[in-house]
């Protein structure tokens, strides 16, 4: 499976992201980020949604799996709870590979 995350905006207009490539993870680890993928059924949530508030930081997430390919952005407020910690993670993986 391969995962593009990037994150933007928010009160100073940050930018961060990463790609990821689930071959290249430990086996437990490649198992989590597919189980969070398939419990947020990400492969059915709207390609966009927007709760309409400022200075939140935007999500866009693009995973292809299995001949698949989906697209998700999406911002703080309006991250389908279902979704969180795969966001969280990812986050967590941009900040490693920003440092790294």
């Amino acid at each position: 499976m391969h995962i593009a995350f990037q994150r933007t905006g928010g009160f100073a207009g940050m930018r961060t992201g990463c790609e990821i490539n689930t071959e290249n993870l430990s086996p437990e680890e490649a198992t989590q980020v597919a189980a969070w993928v398939d419990a947020a059924n990400f492969f059915s949530l709207p390609e966009v949604s927007r709760s309409g508030g400022a200075d939140q930081f935007q999500y866009k997430i693009s995973i292809e799996k299995d001949g698949r390919k989906h697209t998700v952005e999406t911002d703080e407020r309006a991250t389908p709870a279902s979704l969180s910690p795969l966001v969280k993670w990812l986050m967590a993986a941009a900040r490693r590979s920003a440092s790294g």
